[in-house]
């Protein structure tokens, strides 16, 4: 009878993965950084534990949307009180806070709850090329 692998701390290898958005479609990235992120794409892969890696990603402002999505997709979130419903169209969200578009891109397609914020502390998303992680065996990551 087999047995089912269940990693162990120590032995969860942490990789540094580099992401370049420049004119990616948000959708197609943001599913590459989540399975990153989540650590499905090693072998060691445990639904209960955090076996990803880190991703950076450089040039948020310039990733692309397909179809009318720029002006018509809508982010919204609500305070809880009586008129406190507030929505941002993606568009004026691209241009005053890029690396939101993409993180929350990103959260939606992680599993909710501790473990998947534990997940998302490992993205790091920068609106230009510039960025202060200093990692020279970082893997560039094609989308």
């Amino acid at each position: 009878m087999n047995k089912t692998y269940v990693a162990k701390k120590e032995y969860i290898k942490r990789q540094w993965y580099f992401v370049d958005a420049k004119d990616k479609i948000l959708g197609r990235l943001a599913a590459k950084v989540a399975v990153i992120l989540r650590g499905k794409h090693k072998a060691i892969f445990t639904p209960h534990l955090d076996t990803g890696d880190y991703v950076i990603v450089i040039n948020a402002s310039k990733i692309r949307v397909t179809g009318r999505k720029l002006k018509d997709k809508v982010y919204r979130r609500y305070s809880g009180y009586p008129g406190g419903l507030r929505e941002v169209p993606l568009e004026t969200l691209l241009s005053k806070k890029p690396a939101t578009v993409i993180q929350l891109a990103v959260r939606r397609m992680l599993p909710g709850g501790h473990l998947g914020r534990r997940m998302l502390r490992k993205l790091k998303v920068y609106a230009d090329d510039k960025h202060p992680h200093k990692i020279k065996d970082a893997v560039a990551l094609e989308v």
